[in-house]
């Protein structure tokens, strides 16, 4: 038995033991590798089809958004047309004076001065509405963001086109 043992010791023996291990541990070494190298790859591609996929429905969004705006500017000038019609230009004024009655229905102490504040103010929100400046419009651009506004010199002309609207109504009464 001492023979046995001398021999599986011999310094060929351990060599050979110890190169077989190491060999065992390198195959071992390079399995590992390439599944970690296989698995990163996979990933890879798995963040590529998501920023893909990301890309697509931000642009998709984008398109979408400006044409929503866009959309919303032709009408609110498709708005501002029909207001310069005579016809429309009345039904206005009579949307005014409808309001500022339901608002003096409520306040009414003395009628005169309340019915001159109540026709302006009357007159002052149907300007914001008209302008895109109404609670709803406000909470529909926070929710899409700001797209394309009116410039200034549009809403100074829709303004100047409301005053001239209530200097003939107060022209009139």
């Amino acid at each position: 038995m001492p023979e046995s043992i001398e021999t599986l010791f011999s310094p060929l023996n351990t060599f050979i033991m110890g190169f077989l291990l190491g060999a065992i541990f390198l195959v071992l070494a390079l399995f590992s590798h390439w599944r970690t190298k296989r698995e990163f790859k996979r990933y890879q591609r798995h963040l590529s089809d998501k920023l893909e996929l990301d890309s697509r429905n931000l642009q998709e969004l984008n398109k979408e958004r400006a044409r929503l705006s866009q959309e919303s500017e032709h009408l609110r000038l498709q708005v501002a047309r029909l207001n310069e019609k005579p016809d429309n230009k009345l039904h206005r004024e009579l949307e005014i004076l409808a309001r500022a009655e339901k608002h003096m229905m409520i306040n009414a102490p003395g009628f005169a001065p309340a019915w001159e504040m109540a026709k302006s103010q009357a007159m002052s929100q149907l300007e914001t509405e008209e302008k895109g400046l109404s609670f709803p419009q406000k909470i529909f651009r926070k929710l899409i963001g700001p797209g394309a506004t009116a410039p200034h010199a549009q809403a100074e002309a829709a303004a100047a086109n409301g005053k001239t609207a209530a200097a003939e109504a107060a022209q009139e009464a």
